[in-house]
């Protein structure tokens, strides 16, 4: 058994059914069987049957091709061979919906195609109308450098833009959206960001980690008018096999779009269409504001773990210890390459966020908070120990998201003792290799993203997510079994994991974050049917063939509710 299912299983305890049971369960009628396949159950023993019976959503019998003839089932599905498996758990995951302003960068290839993306809604728009969209990535444009406000004002004269890089921790405007910003020369840096600016030292049009410096200005959309597309981004989940997802950003301002409000809207009307979701709220914040954030998420009423096996308050998630590397403005603890001087930024004092996480702990709640940075990691388990040692509460279930630099060895052995836990995007060692290579060196460029070092050598818990650089879950078990960037290269062989290690914190993982271990995660009699199925087997094929890897079914509660073509 791997090094990771060992620290799993020591930090969940037995599974609450075992194989023996499994292959004992009776007869009777039945909803759906699969048989004639590969079901890797991913319990305790990683055990691999043929067949698999599922009713009223919940999974009733595994075991042997004899079971399709024990039970009578409404309907039978002939596997021809193919691998079944849980469905993938997506731990950090952004699925908001988008106006009739918004652009959809993430497939763009080239400067030249945005800028005739930005032309193109422009037309559509108007002469005034605020242009927005998300998703580029320089590393990815045939140019190979990222787009500037010239390049906007050439696309959209007439129009202020603000077009937001993949991983949201920058934002580049055109020349109108900068002169409504007033932002120009003499604009000092904002508190936690950074203005770039040309050899002149105008600024260029890109902003890092204020983003809002612009989209304050853009006319807010109405949740009503983007309910729609959130709709259809959650369901595109399902085409990717991903069966339960930790969403990232929400808040518990109803008013707003995003808010968990507006989650429960969707997950009533649609809710048996959709993958899982368990929504992180942001902390409130008082700035400038009567009331306190432990006030604001008193009157919000609920707390980590209020819903249903659908949708569930997760943890307080969007109060970000530091920038991103997509940024960059990752909070380090050194300076970084060839920039001597800056290591980044801060978003909170260590004084800030040990009373917000003091509040928020005082209430209930679980916490998930962004530290990409060494030392954003560093404060935030300090912020969280001395909390957790003022007002010890058992099982607490606090993590990291990301996790990018390794801390410090003092700050790993205070997580092993607080039992903090990792959610970490295995898939960022593949897609920010250009912004690691230019940012990191040595071993904190080898050992970005690490996985086997704090399982291995900590005993830390880690479950995986992707964070959007991409969703699919494919490329991070690609980037998690070979650690290697999109160019090829290897960073840091030694924190590979075996693609059963990977599997396992790509779903068993997740479920325990959301303290759903013992209902979802693994293919066991009595857990919920979440089961996708894919035409090779991911235990024995080629790691470089599984980026490629495509899903053939999604189901969710014993209901097929993807099937590709």
């Amino acid at each position: 058994m791997e090094f990771s299912r060992r620290k799993f299983l020591a930090a969940v305890g037995a599974a609450s059914v075992s194989t023996g049971s499994n292959l004992r369960a009776q007869s009777g009628s039945a909803d759906l069987v699969l048989f004639n396949g590969k079901i890797v159950t991913v319990d305790d023993a990683f055990s691999i049957h043929q067949a698999i019976v599922i009713k009223d959503g919940r999974i009733v019998a595994v075991g042997g091709n004899e079971l399709r003839n024990r039970y009578s089932a409404a309907r039978s599905i002939d596997l021809q061979g193919r691998m079944a498996m849980p469905g993938f758990n997506d731990t950090h995951i952004h699925l908001g919906g988008h106006s009739q302003r918004y652009i959809d960068l993430n497939d763009t290839k080239s400067l030249a195609e945005l800028k005739e993306q930005v032309h193109d809604k422009a037309k559509e728009l108007g002469p005034g109308e605020w242009i927005t969209g998300a998703g580029w990535d320089e590393y990815h444009f045939t140019e190979q450098r990222k787009p500037l406000k010239e390049d906007l004002d050439a696309a959209a004269p007439n129009n202020p833009v603000v077009l937001t890089r993949a991983g949201g921790h920058s934002s580049v405007g055109n020349t109108k959206a900068l002169e409504l910003a007033d932002i120009n020369k003499a604009t000092p840096d904002p508190p936690r960001g950074l203005i770039e600016r040309d050899a002149s030292g105008a600024p260029n049009g890109v902003i890092r980690e204020r983003s809002d410096l612009y989209t304050r200005l853009v006319p807010k959309d109405k949740p009503a008018e983007v309910r729609a597309s959130l709709l259809e981004n959650v369901r595109d989940q399902l085409k990717l096999g991903i069966t339960s997802v930790i969403e990232a950003g929400s808040s518990v301002d109803p008013n707003v779009v995003g808010s968990y409000a507006e989650w429960e809207l969707l997950y009533q009307k649609h809710g048996a269409e959709l993958p899982r979701a368990s929504i992180q709220v942001g902390y409130p914040s008082p700035a400038g504001e009567a009331k306190s954030g432990a006030a604001k998420l008193k009157e919000f009423g609920k707390k980590t773990g209020d819903g249903n096996d659908q949708l569930r308050v997760g943890s307080i998630g969007e109060m970000a210890a530091d920038g991103g590397f997509t940024g960059p403005t990752a909070w380090s603890l050194v300076d970084y390459k060839g920039q001597p001087g800056f290591r980044g930024r801060a978003f909170f004092t260590p004084e800030e966020i040990h009373a917000n996480i003091e509040e928020g702990h005082k209430l209930g709640w679980q916490f998930g908070i962004h530290a990409i940075g060494d030392a954003a990691i560093a404060m935030t388990v300090d912020a969280l120990d001395a909390v957790l040692v003022k007002y010890p509460r058992n099982d607490h279930r606090d993590y990291l998201c990301h996790f990018t630099v390794l801390p410090p060895e003092k700050t790993m052995r205070i997580m092993a003792k607080d039992k903090i836990l990792i959610a970490q995007q295995p898939n960022f060692t593949y897609n920010l290799e250009g912004r690691y290579v230019e940012t990191l060196e040595g071993s904190r460029l080898a050992t970005n993203n690490a996985l086997s070092t704090p399982i291995k050598k900590y005993g830390l818990f880690m479950a995986f997510g992707s964070d959007n650089l991409p969703i699919g879950p494919m490329v991070g078990l690609y980037a998690a079994v070979t650690r290697k960037g999109e160019s090829g290269k290897v960073y840091g062989a030694g924190e590979a994991v075996s693609i059963k290690d990977a599997i396992t914190m790509y779903t068993r993982s997740g479920a325990f974050l959301t303290r759903e271990e013992k209902i979802k995660g693994t293919l066991e009699v009595g857990k919920l049917a979440d089961i996708i199925v894919l035409p090779a087997d991911l235990l024995s094929i080629s790691p470089d063939k599984i980026l490629d890897l495509k899903v053939d079914m999604t189901i969710v509660g014993g209901k097929v509710l993807y099937e590709r073509a």
